[in-house]
């Protein structure tokens, strides 16, 4: 009977320390996720576009592409920065409608 008690212990012990481990790595990521989530909230109630992730990869496209045309003016491209500003800012402004 100690012999069975003694395994007992240690497996119980083991499957504390496990537990411990998964609440605690659920905890993070949990509040992790939960962070990114209200961040994804607001920035999408700010802009006042829909939460889905068709929008968010149109805003991020469009981010770039209104980027690309900042660094073409940077660049000294006229044109390229014209035609890349006006392209970036067209998808912006129709994600936003």
């Amino acid at each position: 009977m100690q012999v069975n008690g003694f395994f007992d212990e240690i497996g119980e012990t083991i499957g504390e320390a496990i537990r411990v481990v998964v609440e605690f790595l659920l905890g993070i990521f949990t509040n992790f996720f939960g962070a990114f989530g209200d961040f994804i909230d607001g920035l999408t109630r700010s802009l006042g576009i829909n939460d889905s992730f068709f929008s968010i990869a149109v805003l991020v496209v469009g981010l770039l592409i209104l980027f690309g045309g900042v660094r073409a003016f940077l660049r000294g491209s006229l044109i390229g920065g014209i035609f890349r500003t006006l392209l970036g800012l067209f998808i912006l402004s129709w994600l936003m409608m």
